[in-house]
């Protein structure tokens, strides 16, 4: 209340200056929704905090549209600090599991199988999308992944991904389809973090039954 109409916070009421007042508001009223009543502060001049009401048929119905909405507000939020996007519908995955794919050539002995499984890990999101949409899995796939070579092989990217609502592949720069850089870095780096803490807890648990075996 304090933000929307500009007054001031005080700790007691015989504190309370002239100045601490809130004129912002231009219409106060009291009404009734369902059987609640709700205090509306209208027509605010240089607010600065607003209240959304939301409505729904049930109580599981109004939870998931403030999820929605909550998350709505978070990616406006992520945008507004870093504007960078990237092509959604899994093509950003598939086209770091092509660059993947193609850099594990160069390298050599045993590391280059965490190489391919980070590649293959990362068509995972392409995969469920298909299979969200009903969609034959191995052909999209297998078009898909034939469309990032290409582009690869032409020294460019690609945009094409799963459509999601066809099931069909499709080029996410005509469906407009986007999501936030900041959102797919840090996917991808606690993704990483975790299956290092995972093969580190591994490594943990194996040499302690090596030596208990030994023990033995």
């Amino acid at each position: 209340v304090a933000r929307a109409t500009g007054a001031t916070v005080v700790n007691r009421p015989d504190e309370i200056q002239e100045s601490d007042i809130g004129l912002g508001c231009g219409l106060f009223e009291v009404r009734k929704i369902g059987d609640e009543y709700f205090a509306f502060l209208e027509q605010c001049s240089n607010a600065k905090a607003c209240t959304v009401l939301l409505r729904g048929g049930s109580k599981d119905v109004l939870n998931e549209v403030e999820r929605n909405l909550q998350d709505a507000m978070q990616v406006v939020r992520n945008v507004l600090f870093d504007p960078r996007m990237l092509p959604g519908g899994g093509a950003t995955e598939l086209a770091i599991a092509t660059a993947i794919s193609k850099g594990a050539d160069q390298v050599e002995g045993i590391s280059k199988w965490p190489f391919l499984a980070v590649g293959q890990a990362l068509e995972v999101i392409p995969r469920t999308l298909a299979q969200n949409c009903g969609a034959n899995v191995i052909r999209l796939l297998t078009d898909l992944r034939t469309k990032h070579s290409q582009s690869a092989a032409q020294g460019g990217g690609s945009s094409w991904g799963v459509n999601g609502t066809t099931g069909e592949m499709a080029d996410m720069h005509s469906l407009g389809i986007w999501e936030p850089y900041c959102v797919k870095a840090q996917t991808l780096k606690t993704a990483v973090e975790s299956a290092c803490l995972i093969l580190r807890i591994d490594d943990v648990v194996s040499g302690t039954r090596e030596k208990k075996a030994a023990e033995n």
